[in-house]
């Protein structure tokens, strides 16, 4: 399945424009989307959900509630972590190789007319394969921003922001403020939204809420859960909630965000209170703040993430200092050069005894081990190791720590892919 995934890919790559001359806007998307017969008011509802961190867990929590619910559900998000399919799940399986290939030939005719992006790409051809197979609700996650990607040229009837922070400033802008109002792009007149930053809301997108008649929920404020109760409250409602299935407070939020989009939706799409309240079909989403257990009861646990910017840090942190007192903990980390690493790092320092920094192989915009290992020890890290693969790097932690402590390994999607898939399964993963 790799090979092939990896062929898919290079031909979407091969379709689409230079990656130098991608600019963010709909206009593409909407002509190519007039070629193709695709209207921006799809026949089933849609929900379209962005944020800087958080999307993924919140597309994974709604497509497992509507599934129990007894919905066949199209859910496309973005990266994938190994290969191509993953970036859409049709009643919560990977569409096959053959499907992508047969719905992307025909996006390629709009390709040849129009130079699309390959996200723009991708979003046509997945967005062909629900209508094609009927699904009776879409998420669609958000790949950059909101007001200008790709998925933002379909009408939502729910739309939802987890979180504002500091990420693609080269595209979004250089503040929260900046970044803020692009996410809230995604909202529409009279549609209903929601809102995950319940401690520190970001004033652009409240802002966004009032200008454009935005019937906006908070976190916090309209709808949340109690984590000793297991019970969500909110909107005049409350009901009995399954344990979120990743680590940290964090999850508890996106979990509440997903159990507010159903219950906003509740009229088109009724779903019982039982499809909420326990997990029959467990949500995937390999690699977000993940424990695992690759070596036995009785060696290192290891902590995976995806964690690239800031706030992702500081939700990693906070796990760690859960932790504090349980054994050291070793740090395998690999990062973009775009990305603000020095922000990234430094909520970590106080929680990471041993670190080990990596090159990734398989992008021109890596940043180099070498460039994190000076940027840690310029923060005051002093056990610093930036030699070696990932594989050496990981049987050092392993010595280090012998059978206690923690195996952090943390960055970007580049670096987390290397690890053996076969670790991600149940029978190796671990709770928290």
């Amino acid at each position: 399945m790799g090979p092939l995934s990896d062929a898919l890919s290079d031909w979407v790559a091969a379709l689409a424009g230079p990656p130098e001359q991608i600019a963010l806007g709909l206009e593409r998307m909407i002509a190519a989307m007039a070629i193709l017969k695709i209207p921006a008011r799809l026949p089933m509802p849609v929900i379209l959900v962005g944020g800087t961190n958080g999307k993924g867990s919140v597309v994974a929590y709604l497509e497992a509630f509507y599934s129990q619910g007894g919905y066949r559900v199209g859910a496309y998000t973005s990266p994938h972590l190994w290969w191509f399919g993953e970036r859409l799940r049709l009643a919560g399986q990977p569409a096959s190789e053959s499907f992508w290939r047969e719905q992307l030939a025909e996006v390629a005719d709009a390709a040849r007319r129009i130079s699309l992006t390959y996200f723009e790409i991708t979003t046509l051809a997945a967005v062909k394969m629900m209508l094609a197979v009927g699904v009776e609700v879409a998420i669609l996650e958000v790949g950059l921003g909101g007001r200008l990607d790709a998925v933002n040229a379909f009408l939502p009837d729910c739309s939802v922001v987890t979180t504002v922070d500091l990420d693609h400033q080269d595209w979004l802008g250089p503040d929260r403020i900046s970044i803020g109002r692009e996410k809230a792009g995604i909202f529409r007149r009279g549609v209903p939204a929601l809102y995950g930053d319940a401690e520190d809301p970001c004033a652009s997108v409240l802002e966004a809420a009032v200008r454009d008649a935005v019937p906006l929920r908070q976190l916090g404020r309209d709808f949340g859960i109690d984590p000793q109760r297991m019970r969500w409250t909110g909107f005049g409602e409350e009901k009995p909630v399954a344990a979120p299935v990743w680590a940290g407070q964090a999850q508890w939020d996106n979990l509440a965000l997903a159990v507010a989009a159903v219950s906003t939706l509740r009229t088109r799409l009724p779903v019982p209170d039982a499809a909420v309240s326990a997990w029959t079909r467990v949500p995937k989403l390999p690699g977000r703040c993940q424990w695992l257990q690759p070596w036995g009861k009785d060696a290192p646990r290891m902590l995976v993430d995806v964690a690239h910017n800031p706030q992702a840090a500081r939700q990693l942190a906070a796990l760690l200092a859960a932790r504090k007192g349980s054994g050291r903990c070793v740090a395998l980390v690999g990062m973009l050069a775009d990305k603000d690493i020095a922000g990234t790092l430094a909520p970590l320092l106080d929680w990471v005894d041993i670190w080990h920094t990596l090159d990734i192989a398989d992008t021109p915009r890596a940043a180099t081990a070498a460039r994190l290992r000076h940027i840690l020890e310029d923060a005051g890290a002093t056990a610093v190791s930036g030699d070696g693969s990932l594989g050496q790097a990981l049987e050092a932690a392993r010595r280090t720590l012998r059978g206690e402590g923690v195996l952090l390994c943390f960055g970007s999607f580049h670096l987390v892919k290397q690890l053996p898939v076969a670790w991600f399964l149940e029978e190796t993963a671990c709770s928290g």
